[in-house]
C-alpha cells in the first residue's frame, strides 16, 4: 500500500464524465464538470457546473463554480445554457488527456474537487474522487487516465 496520496492524476478525454476534459490557450489545462450533492432524506440535493484549470505542470489555478439549486427545481435549457456559456468563455479546448494534481477547495459549504480518500485497510489503495457526488473514482496505476464510476 503506498503510503502518500498520488501526485499527478491523469484523465482521459472520453464520451461520458471526462467528455470535457483537455488544454486551452498557454498550455492551462482544463476540467468541466457537473458535482452534485445527492438528495437525502430531507435535504433536497444540489446541482453545480465547475470549470477547474490547472497550469501546465497540473496545479489548480482557479475553480469556477456555479451553484445551480435543487435537483427538483432544475431548468434544463437554463443548465444548459449556463454550461455552453462557461465552455464559450474557456476559448477553443484541445480536447484530450490531462495530468493534474489532487485538491480540495470548499465552495457553498461543500468540498469540490478531485480528493484523495486514503486506505480504509492494509490491503487497500487510495482513490482520488470527483466531489461532490463521487461519480468519478481514480485509481492506480495513476497514469492511466482512466477511472470508475
Amino acid at each position: 500500500m503506498p503510503a502518500q496520496p498520488p501526485v499527478l492524476i491523469a484523465i482521459d478525454h472520453d464520451e461520458h464524465y471526462a467528455s470535457r476534459v483537455g488544454r486551452i490557450k498557454d498550455g492551462l489545462q482544463v476540467f468541466v464538470t457537473t458535482p452534485f450533492v445527492p438528495a437525502s432524506g430531507d435535504e433536497m440535493g444540489r446541482e453545480f457546473i465547475a470549470v477547474y484549470i490547472f497550469d501546465p505542470k497540473g496545479k489548480l489555478v482557479d475553480a469556477r463554480i456555479d451553484d445551480l439549486g435543487p435537483r427538483s427545481e432544475l431548468d434544463r435549457e437554463q443548465v444548459r445554457r449556463l454550461l455552453e456559456q462557461r465552455m464559450s468563455e474557456l476559448g477553443p479546448i484541445d480536447y484530450g488527456r490531462i495530468v493534474v494534481q489532487p485538491f480540495a477547495i470548499e465552495r457553498f459549504g461543500t468540498t469540490f474537487g478531485l480528493v484523495p480518500r486514503a486506505p480504509e485497510e492494509k490491503s487497500d489503495g487510495w482513490w482520488v474522487e470527483l466531489q461532490p457526488g463521487n461519480y468519478m473514482a481514480l485509481h492506480e496505476p495513476w497514469d492511466s487516465g482512466e477511472y470508475d464510476t
